[in-house]
């Protein structure tokens, strides 16, 4: 190292978690690291033994440590540790995790139980045929360059730079035959625009 030989000290100053999330609420990202380094194992045990999913639990623990970044500035350590606070942060957001995934779960429930009721198989087949006769109808208005895009694009599950590629033409232009193909065919068909 520079400027220090074998016989010099060096000084490596450490600070607790609560000086450094002080530090942090001034925006001190090197002191979030630090605080962050020493709450991290607390904060992903509690949250695994809440949700015992390691994959959300992950996705909590990062949650919580951006909540903890944006809101240092509410840290009071005259009212706790940092590691309490940080910690009883993680287990409310891991038990709304485990109570929205319960509320979800009933939702489907209620869902699946309800009955479905009969439909005309008929009725919907001519709906489909007439729909697919409008369509037809409506590609035809297109020009060919226009179709062939759309064909590309929307039939054909390529993407715009595969058809690009395709037809030997710029992004650009596949991107133009594009937009100008679909507002035609908005046009013929009568839909309304978002």
């Amino acid at each position: 190292m520079p400027g220090v030989s074998w016989g010099d000290t060096v000084t490596v100053m450490t600070f607790t978690a609560e000086e450094s999330l002080v530090a942090a609420a001034r925006g001190d990202q090197s002191a979030f690291a630090g605080f962050y380094d020493a709450t991290a194992a607390a904060v992903h045990g509690t949250v695994l033994r809440v949700l015992r999913d390691p994959a959300q639990s992950e996705e909590v623990v990062q949650e919580v440590f951006l909540e903890a970044w944006r809101t240092a500035a509410r840290f009071d350590p005259e009212r706790g540790s940092a590691k309490g606070w940080v910690v009883t942060m993680a287990h409310r957001r891991a038990v709304d995790r485990v109570r929205a995934a319960q509320a979800s779960s009933l939702r489907e429930e209620k869902v699946g139980y309800q009955e479905v009721p009969p439909y005309d198989t008929v009725s919907e087949e001519v709906q489909v045929m007439l729909e697919t006769d409008e369509v037809r109808r409506a590609l035809s208005a297109l020009t060919p360059l226009q179709r062939e895009a759309i064909d590309l694009a929307y039939f054909g599950g390529r993407t715009h730079r595969q058809i690009s590629d395709d037809l030997q033409v710029p992004l650009g232009t596949v991107k133009t035959r594009l937009r100008d193909g679909l507002i035609r065919l908005r046009d013929v068909m009568g839909v309304m625009a978002p």
